[in-house]
């Protein structure tokens, strides 16, 4: 199993400002890199101070000079709310910039707030988003590409120039139904229960695995799953961390399904009915042991990386050094099991 740090590039506190949130982003990223993670994810969210990378490809540029090996993945390009002509030729850029490090994960957005300022309501998102991905794999394959439908319609042209490398092509979904058809399309997969039940993960992950097998050809795709997760030093850390995610979630609750309430770009955080220790037991919020243990069923049930988000509006030390302790302590055991296999 491998481990992808994700980027939570969050501005609770608007005083932070721009250049210290994301010279904080290039930090993680260069530290994970030093750790020995596989690559770190990259969010991309518009008008809020959450999540707030609004250009991921040209941040993934921007960790590309300054790493060397780390995969570089979009956690996730949200599809709908641009024109596939001009993303297309963007994402080769991207992929030359970045040596062919790039993984293009993709999606079709999550908050409704953002996607309505950007005229595409949110129940719109899911149709544009498999109409987006279908243009967008094209304009990337193929040398000449005509389209005509309701939202797109015109002669054939070229993305130019073009990729010299393959670039992989990520899903992000949660619903069961739509991992299976991704994963039977030969698409790499990220899914997360969010606050599911472990039988909602275990149905997602099997989605993965028939839909993988009904493509009728070998597959070399991977089921990326999202996780919460701190380790944790001791229960003091621990209560401290749960506290600073609760705080995180009456934000993210706010815009992810809720009233989306925003004043001049901050989400006003929400009451939330779930308690501190009930999000504290949901995350995966421990120490090394029980890490190992909770982790280790990931990886019994067939997952091939776990994009972990450990970023709940902490220090930036803290966030720095839990991760060497995460590294140091955690992931020598999945990469023996990976030998071992």
């Amino acid at each position: 199993m491998d481990f992808v740090h994700f980027l939570s590039s969050h501005m609770l506190d608007p005083s932070l400002g721009g250049k210290r949130l994301y010279k904080n982003v290039v930090a993680q990223a260069v530290h994970a890199e030093a750790l020995g993670y596989r690559g770190v994810g990259i969010p991309e969210h518009h008008l809020i101070n959450i999540l707030l990378i609004p250009a991921p490809l040209q941040m993934a540029v921007k960790v590309a000079a300054h790493t060397r090996r780390i995969k570089l993945v979009t956690s996730v390009c949200q599809l709908p709310i641009r024109d596939m002509r001009i993303f297309a030729g963007e994402v080769v850029q991207a992929q030359a910039l970045c040596d062919g490090r790039l993984m293009l994960g993709v999606g079709k957005g999550a908050f409704g707030f953002e996607t309505q300022r950007f005229d595409v309501p949110i129940e719109q998102t899911k149709p544009q988003f498999e109409e987006d991905l279908k243009l967008l794999e094209a304009l990337l394959t193929q040398e000449e590409v005509s389209w005509n439908s309701e939202r797109y319609s015109f002669e054939p042209l070229t993305i130019m120039p073009r990729p010299e490398d393959p670039i992989p092509l990520m899903v992000a979904v949660m619903n069961p139904a739509g991992i299976e058809a991704a994963a039977k399309s030969g698409y790499h997969v990220q899914t997360t229960p969010l606050g599911g039940s472990h039988q909602q993960l275990i149905d997602q992950v099997t989605a993965f695995t028939r839909g993988k097998a009904a493509a009728g050809r070998p597959l070399d795709t991977r089921l990326s799953l999202q996780r919460g997760m701190f380790l944790v030093e001791n229960d003091a850390q621990k209560r401290l961390i749960a506290e600073k995610a609760w705080t995180y979630y009456q934000s993210f609750d706010n815009v992810f399904g809720g009233a989306g309430i925003v004043d001049r770009g901050i989400i006003r955080p929400l009451p939330r009915a779930q308690s501190v220790e009930e999000l504290a037991s949901n995350l995966l919020l421990c120490g090394k042991d029980e890490m190992i243990e909770r982790i280790e069923v990931y990886s019994e049930l067939g997952i091939d990386e776990v994009l972990t988000t450990s970023n709940f509006g902490q220090d930036e030390q803290m966030t720095l050094d839990m991760m060497s302790r995460f590294a140091e302590e955690v992931m020598p055991h999945f990469a023996q099991q990976k030998k071992a296999a």
